[in-house]
């Protein structure tokens, strides 16, 4: 990072704090640090610690730079290399993606030109309500990228989602985003997510438990670090992870098409969880009958994608299934990997309320035996796996 230029805009909230660290972390890698602080993060961090830390003025106004008169504040938005939003509070998401420009903040976020890192951090209730969500997804569409806030306690007693990354975190993300490449750059790697719904009549279908949060994490981690990802997403209100080719469709026989129409690839992470069977669909809605017997379902076999694709005459170089078992998860897990003819099989017990939570157990069996991961957060096996997938396809020294 040496001689890069960042941008700090340093909102309000008790993790604002931790934008002190980073400023240390830049400037030990060699970059330099800009900070506007706002009126919220001024309630817990001071200019004089910012201007400190960075050996730079700090702005807190627009009409605090000198040369405002010459539109200072469109100069300052674009002579850094990157803007930082640490911590970006639920507010400044929403300024951010609605485009407003009330302060000195937002309007240097309007008039940017250069590319944007968000890094959210507030209440697990404020982060998961859909006006946040709708707010990032905008966001990410725009092309800014937005982290993933961590998983754990609050200073408010709660837990969940919200928490702000730890510095180092955030340093890595600002690597990526100015420097680019990494690990799988130049490789393009296939990843399906979701349930799929198989109709039995215009208003009725058969689906499974999937959230698809797994192969939507997945698809992120594998792009924060280079890959070029065709996200395959069955039907779910997810945001598309930042950097991902998105295509979403409803059937088993649509995933299908859209996973062949993206070949060839270095790599498939087969995360759905396709319906193994579909309906013969009713052209009208089925009525319950008069003596109480079940209506006759036709069921169908669906492709095996995953059997598919690991015998495709375009066979992409590693390909991943998952296994969501309820019982033997292992033994199934390593005969289902012979069966499908995959390279990797991704094991994990979804017996109990496990299917669609925010947690994951699993197993990566490969030719080299059974590799059992601790019980982790969906990002954190995302992580993991994509730092394996990487090794794999040489991007990594194992």
């Amino acid at each position: 990072m040496n001689g890069k230029r960042i941008l700090l805009i340093v909102g309000g909230g008790i993790a604002a704090y931790k934008a002190c660290e980073l400023i240390r972390l830049i400037r030990k890698e060699g970059g330099t640090v800009r900070c506007v602080l706002t009126d919220g993060g001024a309630q817990f961090v001071t200019a004089m610690t910012l201007a400190a830390l960075s050996e730079q003025p700090v702005h807190t106004s627009l009409w605090d730079l000198k040369d405002e008169a010459e539109m200072g504040h469109i100069q300052l938005s674009r002579e850094a290399d990157l803007v930082v939003v640490c911590p970006a509070t639920a507010d400044l998401l929403a300024s951010m993606a609605n485009g407003h420009a009330g302060d000195l903040a937002s309007t240097l976020l309007l008039a940017t030109d250069k590319p944007v890192l968000a890094v959210p951090a507030m209440n697990v209730r404020m982060w998961l309500h859909a006006a946040t969500r709708r707010n990032v997804a905008r966001l990410r569409a725009d092309g800014v990228t937005v982290m993933e806030p961590d998983e754990g306690p609050m200073a408010c007693g709660e837990f969940g989602p919200g928490r702000l990354p730890e510095p180092a975190a955030v340093l890595e993300a600002i690597r990526r985003r100015m420097v680019g490449g990494g690990a799988l750059s130049g490789k393009h790697v296939i990843v399906t997510a979701g349930p799929t719904h198989e109709p039995i009549d215009p208003v009725r279908y058969i689906a499974n438990r999937s959230s698809g949060r797994q192969g939507f994490e997945i698809a992120g981690a594998l792009a924060a670090i280079g890959a070029e990802v065709t996200l395959v997403a069955g039907p779910v209100a997810l945001p598309t992870p930042a950097g991902v080719r998105r295509v979403d469709v409803e059937t088993a026989l649509e995933m299908a098409e859209a996973v062949e129409q993206a070949l060839p690839a270095d790599a498939a992470v087969m995360v759905a969880a396709v319906a193994d069977w579909r309906a013969e669909p009713s052209a009208t809605k089925i009525k319950k009958g008069g003596d109480g017997a079940p209506p006759p379902l036709r069921l169908v076999e669906n492709p095996d994608i995953l059997a598919g694709l690991a015998a495709a005459k375009k066979r992409p170089g590693l390909v991943v299934g998952f296994a969501a078992e309820t019982n033997d998860v292992l033994d199934h897990a390593t005969a289902k990997r012979a069966r499908k003819g995959c390279d990797w099989i991704v094991a994990n017990d979804v017996s109990g309320d496990v299917m669609g939570g925010s947690d994951n157990t699993v197993h990566l069996v490969t030719d080299a035996g059974v590799e059992s991961w601790e019980r982790l957060p969906k990002p954190m096996v995302a992580a993991r796996l994509a730092q394996r997938i990487a090794e794999a396809l040489g991007g990594l020294k194992t």
